[in-house]
């Protein structure tokens, strides 16, 4: 898959060949949608946000963080100062695991192509990873989201900014750690934007 990643143009040829995908048999079998991501309107996004996969409602509609993870995380970007419609929105992984598990690393190989390809086209000068999924797919398999969050990590010339996914800070709830430690980091990656 990273081959035929590799070779689209642009971002509308990369949605298309990425669409139908069957690289991982399980994942294909019982998506409804590949969630391919989401791009600003107007061109390069000023930062990209990453999440791990898409939910009940992103592979009913094909579209990233549009469930209640996704309400709480236009909510906390607004909070920061931040908006949505200048970011992008992708997954390490375009199709839902069922049952919403963790994407097994087979999966998470094979989908590597199509997000390495997306933030080529992209050129983001920030990235935020949501989660620890994300997070290790930025910065290695050994990661611990609390010793990495907070700050920017240089990876590939872009700053990764390692947070909390939203899901999290919905179950630890509105005055949990996660809700606010998410908040603080987007606020900080708000403030190397202006």
């Amino acid at each position: 898959m990273a081959r035929v990643a590799a070779a689209a143009p642009d971002w509308a040829a990369l949605a298309e060949v990425n669409r139908p995908c069957v690289a991982c048999p399980e994942l294909a079998a019982t998506r409804q949608h590949v969630v391919v991501g989401d791009v600003p309107a107007g061109g390069r996004p000023r930062f990209v946000l990453v999440g791990e996969a898409p939910g009940a409602t992103e592979d009913e509609t094909g579209r990233p963080f549009v469930g209640k993870s996704g309400a709480l995380l236009d909510q906390l970007l607004g909070e920061a100062g931040l908006s949505r419609a200048e970011a992008a929105v992708l997954n390490i992984v375009k199709c839902r695991p069922p049952g919403n598990r963790t994407p097994k690393a087979p999966e998470v190989a094979r989908c590597s192509g199509w997000l390495r390809r997306q933030l080529e086209l992209l050129d983001p000068p920030v990235v935020v990873a949501l989660g620890l999924s994300s997070a290790k797919w930025f910065l290695g398999p050994r990661t611990v989201l609390a010793q990495v969050r907070a700050r920017p990590h240089d990876v590939d010339g872009r700053a990764v900014w390692a947070t909390y996914h939203p899901s999290a800070a919905i179950r630890f709830g509105p005055k949990g750690a996660p809700r606010a430690g998410l908040l603080a980091d987007l606020t900080a990656v708000a403030g190397t934007l202006a």
